[in-house]
């Protein structure tokens, strides 16, 4: 039980997220978020102190104990629970009560662990806490209810699909002795849950129970509850309330003897494997004995930090300079896949360039040479002290987390150590020990290593398919000139070395006294027609994106102790211009900017380095336009902006013959004429934030632009009809469809606004239970608050899959659910509509987790050139004394037969060939543009 305190891109991404933040919107703030709760929060004085109560539970059970015959049961279970319980029947009454009152609530199934979690208002705690306890004590998990629920773990399977690093795990799973846990099918699916029992006379829902009856038992659990209650009460709820869990008393499901488990003639050999993105990625592995018992010393965090560090001397300092590699991303993600009772993964995953590709074996050479040199010397107690020095700064100078992943990390750290630990068992390095490093150091040898390499040139060329996810293979032994030059002394590299000492390490953390007075919100402390500077104290674009990556590329080994050394930056290119963003220990920070601004003056670039990312930004656009949300936002922002460059542009652009003149002659005139704007927040006093932007004026020269530069597109008004936009899906594994529906309002001003974020969190709940609980059409079922350039909206969207409904029945079910909405709210009482009137304004007051938040909001004023500060004040305001009538009406003046609507139907499979635009006029369909 915890209390809580009251004061206290792109750039071509390597990630499977690959370029998720591309057309700019999170940046730019083009369009604002896109679920009420985030777009709840905006700016809170400081006198306010209230944050989110929440609560987690940790079973210790997963998917390693589902019986043999129902793969994915764990999986499912943790589904089933949420369908109501015996003290409350209601299947979405905890969604339902949470939404009342500004909260949320998830849950998760691992290998050897299941967690739930929940977050509300501090105010309904206790009656949360009740409900949610239930699920453990008495669920109802009716008949009816488990068929209707398989559907849902369905759809988040064929999600699950078109990912590469799903894909992945699932082929490496399957390399495993027979009769190991990590063999199985985890997900689950239709197939598995509900087709094939039925087939077999199977009985899941006796199956269910029996599960529920073994392994949620009292005994597994561990539960941990953050509130600024006192601890004294908070007990006193837990005891009263979980009391009522039983407790079987039977042993816990136990796997640590089944070790060893890739220990087998498979595991030592190349895979290649046809990836969904297109995208060349290397992955080398070694299953290793489970290291978690040495959390004190946590060799493997040391080893992965050596392998993936990116300055001189480096793994990927090489493979940058041959242009073979991108990215490189080494060690253990410690979740259960890669870390459980029976083995420990280690691995180096590498992003490679077209060449690197082609070099694959020299890569793979260079990474063993690094590992050698490694076991040729000690481990380094230099070396440690600094990372631990480093992880210290974090731990001790860390912002809080949002309090629901602050209790769900909390309580499955109980499950891994002592109580002591319990709050840094997961963070700190303790102690240095050779030996324990050397242990797992040594085995990172070729002999027992695995390849997998993704690439499209496989395919055609891989005759094999992964049984749950299709995925397309071969499996080969490794040539034998490499077979024998491995197994030999071969010699090291003598430009692969240890890394030098860091000098960003923070070392200086005084607070700054104040030299301007103290205020809430920032102040302008520079305007002139070269830039704009706000400060608070507190306690062409295919050529732009090729600029900030290539900068990013440049930066990335003089950068990288800064970024170690957790001084945090960020360069994005916005559709308005460049972001640069700073975060970390103020003492070095000054040092990282200038670093940044230096690189950006002189920017240069070699010919290779500039075929390099031309192709890796076709291979990051691409990865964007097949998935079917990133693809149904681009069609959608490219017919309500037309200034606006689509994905789609951008990729048909880029293919075009550009080359390095075309590049500098863009970036010279970038620099030419520049408008900066900034916002500086944090310890810094305000004669040391101005020293920012002069640096910038000083090493750039650039002049001012005639007119100060637009930071918003102008945005289409609708025609007052149904306008329809199909596209065709451009990946044919992906057997999803999206359906978003939306509506287009006005003008944005601060009332409407407010009314619109407070119509779509009465429409949450149901929304959900209406489409995914009752109509099952998809897992991801949501409505949006959508602002776009300052033209306001909102929007329901489903995600489906194409095997089951088609885009046209979904937006029928769609425009139901808007008719019972409409509905309900009519009919909603007065004490319901003030019950969520006054959950958002709690949102709107609740104290920040962390100084980013604060900042976020703050940037949104500047970028936007809006500078309402005290957005939230205002809005709270209006929330006070808005009307339920004013609420009802403003819905249905958007939503009658000529309101301003536009669906986008991203869909699988269509006959049309490319993309059309058509109108809805009394349910007659006609062809409008093609």
């Amino acid at each position: 039980l915890t209390q809580s305190e009251s004061n206290r891109e792109p750039v071509a991404k390597e990630e499977e997220d690959s370029g998720e933040e591309e057309d700019g919107d999170s940046e730019s703030t083009n369009e604002d978020s896109d679920c009420v709760n985030k777009c709840s929060e905006g700016v809170k004085k400081n006198c306010r102190s209230e944050k989110q109560s929440a609560a987690a539970l940790c079973i210790s059970v997963g998917s390693f104990s589902d019986p043999a015959n129902l793969p994915g049961l764990a999986h499912f279970l943790e589904h089933m629970v949420f369908m109501g319980s015996e003290k409350y029947p209601a299947e979405n009454g905890f969604d339902a009560f949470l939404k009342k009152h500004g909260g949320s609530d998830n849950a998760s199934t691992d290998c050897e662990r299941t967690i739930f979690k929940f977050d509300v208002q501090r105010k309904y705690l206790r009656e949360a806490l009740d409900r949610w306890a239930q699920f453990f004590i008495g669920p109802l998990m009716i008949p009816d209810a488990v068929d209707r629920e398989v559907e849902a773990v369905d759809s988040e399977y064929q999600m699950a699909q078109p990912l590469d690093s799903n894909r992945k795990e699932m082929l490496f799973g399957g390399l495993a002795k027979a009769g190991h846990p990590m063999s199985k099918f985890f997900w689950g699916n239709a197939q598995t849950l509900k087709n094939e029992p039925r087939e077999k006379n199977i009985d899941t829902y006796e199956h269910l129970r029996e599960f529920w009856r073994r392994y949620y038992s009292a005994h597994y659990m561990t539960l941990a509850v953050q509130s600024k209650e006192t601890l004294d009460n908070l007990e006193e709820w837990v005891r009263e309330i979980c009391i009522k869990i039983p407790n079987n008393g039977q042993p816990r499901a136990d796997f640590s003897d089944l070790q060893d488990p890739f220990d087998t003639p498979d595991f030592n050999k190349l895979y290649r494997v046809v990836p969904v993105r297109k995208i060349h990625a290397l992955t080398i592995s070694w299953a290793l004995p489970p290291q978690g018992k040495h959390y004190r010393v946590k060799p493997l965090h040391y080893i992965s930090w050596l392998i993936g560090h990116e300055g001189a001397g480096s793994v990927l300092s090489l493979l940058r300079k041959k242009c073979w590699a991108l990215a490189l991303f080494g060690g253990n993600s410690e979740s259960g896949f890669d870390q459980n009772t029976t083995y420990s993964i280690f691995s180096v995953s590498i992003t490679l360039s077209d060449e690197g590709f082609h070099n694959f074996f020299q890569v793979i050479h260079i990474v063993f040479q690094y590992l050698k040199m490694l076991q040729s010397v000690e481990p380094q107690q230099r070396i440690y002290e600094e990372i631990q020095k480093i992880e210290a700064n974090e731990f001790h100078y860390q912002e809080q987390m949002e309090p629901i992943e602050f209790v769900a990390n909390i309580c499955e750290n109980m499950q891994l150590f002592p109580k002591e630990d319990f709050l840094r068992g997961d963070q700190l390095m303790f102690e240095y020990n050779s030996e324990v490093i050397s242990a797992p150091l040594t085995l990172l040898t070729p002999a027992t290593a695995n390849i997998l390499l993704l690439s499209p040139e496989h395919d055609g060329h891989c005759p094999l398919n992964e049984k749950w996810f299709g995925t397309q293979y071969s499996v080969e032994d490794i040539p034998e000139e490499y077979r024998d030059l491995w197994a030999g002394d071969f010699p090291l590299n003598p430009d692969l070395h240890l890394p030098a000492e860091n000098r960003f390490i923070a070392t200086d953390f005084t607070l700054k006294t104040s030299d301007c007075p103290d205020t809430d919100f920032p102040v302008k402390i520079i305007d002139n027609e070269r830039g704009r500077l706000w400060f608070r104290k507190d306690n062409n674009l295919v050529l732009f994106d090729l600029f900030v990556n290539i900068l990013a590329h440049n930066l990335a080994e003089p950068a990288y102790d800064a970024d170690v050394a957790q001084l945090e930056y960020m360069l994005f290119p916005g559709d308005h211009g460049l972001f640069i963003r700073l975060k970390g220990f103020n003492h070095k920070l000054p040092l990282l900017l200038n670093l940044i601004v230096d690189h950006l003056a002189n920017f240069s670039t070699a010919p290779n380095v500039f075929s390099m990312y031309i192709e890796q930004l076709k291979k990051t656009y691409y990865i964007i336009l097949i998935k079917p949300d990133r693809l149904g936002r681009d069609v959608r922002l490219q017919i309500l902006e037309h200034h606006r460059w689509s994905v789609m542009q951008k990729y048909e652009a880029i293919m075009a013959d550009l080359g390095v003149t075309d590049l500098m002659d863009f970036v010279n005139r970038f620099k030419a004429e520049l408008f900066v704007e900034g916002l500086i927040q944090g310890n810094f006093t305000s004669a040391e934030s101005k020293e920012f932007l002069q640096y910038f004026i000083e090493k750039l020269q650039y002049k001012a632009p005639p007119a100060e530069p637009p930071v918003l597109f102008r945005v289409v008004e609708l025609p007052q009809t149904h306008h329809l936009c199909k596209v065709q899906s451009l990946n044919k594994a992906d057997a999803n469809s999206e359906v978003t529906v939306y509506y287009q309002t006005g003008l944005k001003n601060l009332r409407e606004h407010t009314l619109m974020e407070l119509l779509v969190m009465h429409m949450e709940e149901p929304c959900f239970d209406f489409l995914r609980t009752k109509e099952t059409l998809g897992y991801q079922v949501y409505p949006s608050c959508r602002n776009t350039s300052g033209v306001l909206g909102f929007s329901v969207t489903v995600e489906t899959q194409a095997t089951k409904f088609s885009t046209d029945f979904v937006e029928g079910k769609i425009e139901a659910f808007l008719v019972s909405f409409g509905e309900k709210m009519v009919n909603l009482s007065d004490e319901a509509f003030q019950t969520q009137v006054t959950a958002l304004i709690k949102l709107k007051e609740c104290e920040d987790t962390q100084l980013g938040e604060e900042v976020d909001r703050n940037w949104f004023e500047v970028v936007t050139q809006q500078y309402v500060f005290d957005r939230l004040n205002k809005e709270i305001e209006v929330l006070k004394n808005v009307t339920k009538d004013e609420l009802v009406s403003f819905f249905m003046e958007h939503r009658h037969t000529s309101s301003r609507k536009l669906s986008i139907h991203v869909c699988y499979l269509f006959a049309e060939s490319i993309l059309f635009l058509k109108h809805r006029e009394d349910r007659k369909w006609s062809l409008q543009a093609k």
